[in-house]
């Protein structure tokens, strides 16, 4: 196909880096295509080199990169030849004009790539300012003409606005109209989806669509999810370590992939068809040898009771200042938890599922003292007694901090990066003074092998690491005093498909060679039905549905689980998102729950409704669980 008729043709790109020891080479002899009109996705892992690509394309390459090669974009709005991005000034008026004009670009984390300091209505602005001509009320109908054709329900408010005052979801839009208020031959979408979740990805994956059509733009899609890129992609370019792996219509491609890569990376995203017992396929597998850990002996204690923790009716409100740095009245307070209850028991993996916002870190944070509820108790079913989580201090705090440990969601800001990997597992050890300083260097060298690092690393510090070696050693680190339970919050949504994949079968062996119990946090449905026995859905501070995984997934009553299953982009073509379907069942929106799940009257409160066999759903007290079963 002659580049005539592709509106982007990248040939023989090659891009490297000068580094201290010498040249990194990022991407090698990359050659792909977007044609108008069309969704090209660029799949890959982390470190393959697909955003390098994307700044090769705009021009914002470092300092430190060198590439060759050719990047012909062929503008359909003029007549003459293509022009070879790669060839430009790097800060020419060339490039000025085509970068955010002609070619529009969203980034991956709409916090940082927005500026805190200006509303999004100056943001959108600028770029109609620098490259269109037009008077300051011609480019704010404009902006908020965009800001209607993105989704806020108020442009005329949102121009006023600031990036902290928004959701993640409505940063995105914001963001996806900066981009395309110029109108541009072609937008680069960069993990658009990534921070999201599943409701709102559905959300901005039928916007884009949408928006690509309204205005006949071709899109660059950078993903390592293949349920985003086999519900709106027509071609597919697979790369590994800079290097183009297989290309082609995404047809073709997702029924009979060629290249083992991709192969692997289908194999390793966990899906909701997974028969009992069977595991993700990771492309790289750790060897785990956890068996030698503290805490195996204590898992096969017969005193310890069924249940490990217990949770009633716990409330956390939050009020707010209306306005003002030093204006002290307070609005009337926001239930962040609004009577939450559940138990955990021995041994097995308790799911907490909900959207950005639904009160579940919160409930994490209750669990782990960091933060104090208005009501309700904790109770902690120890191997040598009860213990009251929320009353619970000195002694008694101590022996429950070494019996609940958590995981944090970040594996780069949970970790000191001034201190060693060594320091770092040594810490929890010292702290609570266990064994002599050479017997807890034996146990900071088991913990290494348990989660399948080398020994010789112990001398590093974080930054060394990649992210998923970073979350094995916040891992080891929450295993060094041998817990009973583990807080999982939401460890592998900052992981590629393949990194993920290591972590969660990690997790699996080492609650089997540990007895562990687990408390697993997440807003991924099939990472969830991947790890968990039982699921309870949390929807505005409240366990809306809790049932056992199967019947979950197979039998959702609720309004809401519904909407977050039919939310999860398979990577099957198959099975497309109905995008129509999640539109009208509008996931947290309750007027769209039905009556039986939403109550009209302040006195008349919810009740979870027993179904039988541990299915709980919350209900109207006056509806009988017949009904909710049909």
């Amino acid at each position: 196909m002659s580049s005539g008729s592709d509106l982007l043709r990248i040939e023989n790109l090659k891009i490297s880096f000068s580094l201290l020891g010498g040249q990194l080479d990022a991407v090698k002899d990359a050659s792909l295509r977007v044609l108008p009109g069309k969704v090209t996705a660029l799949v890959g892992e982390s470190g393959s080199g697909k955003s390098v690509i994307s700044q090769s394309v705009m021009g914002i390459l470092p300092k430190t990169a060198t590439a060759t090669g050719k990047i012909l974009f062929n503008d359909p709005e003029t007549d003459a030849e293509p022009i070879d991005i790669n060839s430009l000034p790097k800060d020419g008026p060339q490039i000025r004009a085509l970068r955010g004009a002609r070619i529009g670009k969203i980034f991956q984390e709409p916090m940082t790539s927005l500026s805190p300091l200006h509303t999004i209505g100056d943001q959108i602005s600028e770029t109609l300012r620098i490259h269109i001509n037009m008077s300051k009320s011609e480019r704010r109908d404009r902006s908020e003409e965009m800001l209607g054709l993105v989704g806020f329900p108020n442009p005329r408010r949102a121009f006023d606005m600031y990036p902290f005052e928004l959701s993640g979801g409505m940063r995105q839009r914001a963001m996806i109209a900066m981009a395309l208020v110029c109108k541009p031959a072609l937008l680069i979408a960069d993990e658009p989806t990534t921070a999201l979740d599943v409701t709102i990805q559905a959300q901005i994956l039928e916007l884009l669509l949408e928006l690509q059509s309204k205005f006949n733009m071709a899109m660059l899609l950078i993903t390592h999810d293949l349920g985003v890129v086999a519900n709106i992609a027509d071609e597919v370019v697979v790369i590994y370590h800079g290097q183009i792996m297989e290309a082609g219509e995404v047809e073709p491609i997702f029924r009979r992939p060629g290249h083992p890569y991709l192969k692997g990376l289908m194999a390793a995203v966990p899906h909701f068809d997974m028969k009992p017992g069977e595991r993700l396929k990771a492309l790289r597998e750790i060897p785990v040898n956890a068996g030698h850990l503290l805490g195996k002996e204590a898992a096969s204690n017969e005193n310890a009771s069924d249940v490990v923790l217990t949770v009633r009716d716990i409330i956390k409100s939050y009020g707010t200042r209306k306005s003002g740095m030093f204006d002290r009245e307070v609005s009337a307070p926001v239930r962040a938890v609004d009577g939450v209850s559940f138990d955990i028991k021995r041994g097995e993996c308790l799911g907490l599922v909900g959207e950005s916002g639904c009160g579940k870190t919160t409930v994490s944070k209750i669990l782990m003292r960091a933060v104090t509820p208005d009501s309700g108790s904790v109770v902690y079913h120890g191997r040598d007694g009860e213990i009251d989580v929320l009353g619970a201090s000195a002694e008694r705090l101590r022996t429950l901090r070494t019996s609940i440990q958590m995981v944090f969601q970040d594996p780069v800001s949970s970790l000191s990066p001034r201190m060693t990997i060594q320091n770092i597992l040594l810490e929890p050890l010292e702290i609570h003074q266990r064994g002599t300083p050479a017997s807890r260097l034996e146990t900071v060298a088991k913990l290494m092998e348990a989660i399948g690092l080398d020994k010789r690393y112990l001398n590093r510090y974080p930054h060394s690491f990649s992210g998923g070696q970073r979350q094995r050693i916040g891992i080891a680190r929450a295993l060094a005093l041998g817990p009973d339970l583990l807080i999982c919050d939401e460890p592998v949504s900052a992981l590629d498909v393949s990194v993920q994949a290591q972590i969660l079968n990690l997790l699996k062996d080492l609650q089997k060679d540990l007895g562990l119990t687990y408390l697993f946090i997440s807003h991924n449905l099939a990472v969830v039905d991947y790890m968990a026995d039982r699921i309870a859905v949390m929807c505005g501070g409240r366990i809306v549905e809790l049932a056992p995984r199967t019947t979950l997934m197979r039998s959702p009553v609720h309004p809401y689980t519904k909407s977050l299953l039919a939310a999860v982009p398979f990577p099957d073509l198959d099975r497309p998102l109905d995008f129509a379907m999640l539109r009208s069942s509008g996931a947290s929106d309750t007027s769209n729950w039905g009556n039986m799940f939403v109550s009209p009257d302040v006195d008349e409160p919810l009740q979870a409704k027993d179904l039988g066999d541990g299915h709980l759903v919350l209900a109207r007290r006056n509806v009988d669980a017949r009904e909710l079963r049909l």
